[in-house]
């Protein structure tokens, strides 16, 4: 039986009141402060005040309390809008801000469908929002999009994560780089990369993510066209 199923044990009042609900907000909590590497059965324990044996009437294993996690996140995640296009841009756009509410989510998206209640619910609001498009295409159009924010999303929380570890930020880093770029681009080795980078334009993370959005969306416009 799936964790989402099981049920839970009956609450002790003492020496503090539990539920999978309390257990994953602690999680949460400890995840969103440091990472995933403090989350532990133990540690979730210890932030509740209670023992870590009392966590195993409630979840079996420290995977089951990440699916848990991931699940709680979900309920954040609710696609609206009027038309395929909008409802598919307001997932994108809503699962961006939850990964950035909650950077660890950025190592657990991706892999086999969740699914748990939020999870469905979630999908649930994208297939109805897609009214109207081929069913065969439905599937293959949501995943497309989800690839494509789990791509972007890691690489952002990747540059949030360098940046600390590096003590600069992006513009710093660029800065302590040029001198580098500017010998390799002396050489004559890499013509097309210097034209781009003295000619293009710099837009932000937002502005990135948003345009890369619309080459995604159009092409799914131009497929659902034919």
């Amino acid at each position: 039986m799936l964790v989402w199923e099981r049920p839970e044990p009956p609450s002790r009042p003492a020496p503090a009141p539990l539920s999978r609900e309390r257990i994953v907000e602690a999680a949460i909590r400890l995840a969103d402060a440091d990472g995933l590497d403090a989350v532990s059965l133990r540690k979730v324990a210890a932030e509740l005040g209670v023992g870590p044996m009392r966590l195993y009437g409630y979840l079996e294993t420290k995977e089951e309390l990440l699916d848990l996690m991931v699940d709680a996140v979900q309920a954040e995640i609710r696609p609206s809008g009027e038309g395929w296009r909008e409802v598919l841009r307001s997932l994108a756009e809503a699962t961006r801000q939850a990964v950035h509410r909650h950077e660890w989510l950025a190592d657990l998206l991706g892999g086999r469908p969740q699914l748990g209640p939020n999870a469905l619910a979630r999908l649930e609001a994208v297939v109805a929002g897609l009214r109207g498009v081929d069913a065969d295409a439905v599937l293959p159009v949501v995943a497309a999009v989800d690839s494509y924010v789990i791509g972007a999303v890691r690489r952002e929380i990747a540059e949030r994560r360098a940046e600390r570890a590096s003590g600069m930020d992006k513009t710093q880093w660029q800065a302590a780089s040029w001198p580098y770029l500017e010998r390799a681009f002396a050489t004559g080795r890499y013509p097309a990369l210097a034209a781009f980078v003295r000619d293009g334009s710099r837009p932000d993370a937002d502005a990135t993510f948003r345009r890369g959005l619309d080459f995604l969306l159009d092409g799914i416009g131009a497929h659902l066209a034919r």
